[in-house]
């Protein structure tokens, strides 16, 4: 559509025209194309997007540009991080689009403006190029393992927790191939049972209810190395997901919990971890046994008798995230909450032997060597420290005649540079005789063709 310009002497006024992009199609921002991108492809909620722009009120005044500042402007798609206007556009834009909009005060600053610039209640110009735009990263690391793009906005500010029950809609794809379609309903933390990979889980935390979304999962956070035999999927395969959250129920925070409700949840999720273990489902019991420690460690004022109810939890929970650990071959994590345990009881037998274990893993023979040995001091009958502390002492001395002979042939090579030095100091000597004796006929034979020239030009 096109309505009548606004007309300012001494500015070259802005022409009011578009195709009205609004929910509402209220010509709130209005939508010219003067370039259009490439693909079929178009940014979706939560993108991070790159683009250029300048921006000018109606009566042709420019007031800001990214191309003045030679730099790309980046934001978040539709998190509210630019005016309502943009959100709405950049939505409808491909890669390598040029547009301008117009966009009403409702849809820009509104009635207050932004001073000095933007007077209030005015109606602003936008050109736009987008250059690029990508998923929003989930990992924790942002290692770009765990992209969401969102396609259907959620309602509402709350987010399923750890434990939540949720309801699902989903789609697996492996390559172009899908591979899962179904309903689902399950607690957040036990994924793994109902062949929910972990990077899937983890994205459910971030939704919102009804919002309707594609992840992408690198292997790591898919099925991994190990596949899934029931979705035939490959080794070390990239996934795709379509998923709509239904609804959910959020599980009680600790702070909504009285203790003696921790306590009781506390020895429920002990059990339902040592479930998960014996299933060998070790990542899945670790999230268990992480709430237990979360509920209680920071507890206090405790009653004797609930103070020894919490501590023998929390013990039992670090001890069996530490063999979970362990069987991982994550050793680091494992040091770490054997460390935690050892806190409370210093002198525990799982604890010692399990950080024990995590040492001689990563070759660290003297500390391992050190809790082995306190095991057997303090409980003589333990037959497995027997077998490691020896495992020890064997690599120690592998590690010490290792050492030895990398010394002495170290020793030797230095020795025999040495002897090579000394040889070519001899050499050096000899050379360096030769070059006088040569100087010196050379300095006798300049001395007497000099005499001859001056002999010859005498006689001349």
């Amino acid at each position: 559509m096109t309505a009548e310009e606004t007309k300012t002497e001494g500015q070259q006024p802005i022409t009011v025209e578009g195709v009205d992009i609004t929910p509402k199609k209220d010509e709130g921002v209005l939508k010219l194309i003067k370039k259009e991108g490439t693909g079929d492809d178009t940014p979706m909620i939560g993108d991070k997007v790159f683009v250029h722009y300048t921006g000018w009120l109606l009566d042709g005044t420019k007031f800001d540009s990214s191309r003045d500042r030679k730099d790309k402007f980046t934001f978040d798609l539709g998190k509210g991080q630019v005016i309502k206007a943009w959100d709405i556009a950049v939505l409808t834009m491909k890669t390598g689009e040029i547009c301008r909009i117009i966009c009403k005060p409702e849809y820009a600053y509104g009635s207050s403006g932004s001073p000095p610039k933007i007077p209030p209640n005015a109606t602003l110009a936008f050109e736009v190029e987008l250059f690029e735009f990508k998923g929003e990263d989930l990992s924790e690391d942002e290692d770009g393992g765990i992209i969401r793009r969102i396609r259907v906005k959620g309602e509402g500010y709350s987010k399923p927790n750890g434990g939540a029950v949720v309801e699902i809609h989903l789609e697996g794809y492996c390559e172009d191939r899908m591979f899962d379609q179904r309903d689902l309903r399950f607690e957040i933390g036990e994924g793994e049972s109902h062949n929910i990979p972990p990077g899937l889980e983890r994205v459910l935390q971030q939704m919102e209810k009804y919002e309707e979304c594609v992840v992408y999962l690198k292997p790591m956070y898919g099925f991994g190395s190990a596949g899934n035999e029931k979705f035939q999927i490959p080794p070390n395969s990239a996934l795709r997901y379509e998923v709509k959250l239904k609804s959910f129920e959020k599980a009680k925070e600790s702070w909504e919990m009285n203790l003696e409700e921790k306590l009781e949840q506390g020895a429920i999720v002990k059990d339902k971890g040592t479930v998960f273990f014996k299933e060998g489902k070790f990542k899945q019991a670790v999230i268990q046994y992480k709430k237990i420690v979360s509920w209680l460690e920071h507890e206090s004022g405790l009653s004797e008798e609930n103070e020894t109810k919490a501590k023998a939890l929390i013990l039992a929970a670090h001890l069996n995230q530490a063999m979970c650990h362990l069987k991982l071959k994550d050793y680091l994590p494992a040091m770490e909450n054997c460390r935690k345990a050892l806190e409370i009881d210093g002198n525990n037998e799982k604890g010692l032997f399990r950080r024990g274990e995590a040492y001689l893993s990563v070759n660290d023979f003297e500390l391992a060597r050190t809790d082995f040995q306190k095991v057997l001091q303090l409980y003589p009958s333990n037959k497995a420290a027997k077998v490691q502390l020896a495992a020890c002492q064997q690599k120690i001395k592998e590690q010490h005649e290792k050492e030895k002979k990398m010394y002495a042939n170290m020793f030797q090579r230095l020795a025999e540079k040495d002897a090579k030095v000394e040889a070519g100091k001899v050499q050096d000597i000899g050379i360096q005789k030769e070059d006088v004796e040569m100087k010196e006929e050379t300095e006798a034979a300049l001395e007497n063709e000099a005499k001859n020239r001056s002999d010859l030009n005498a006689e001349a």
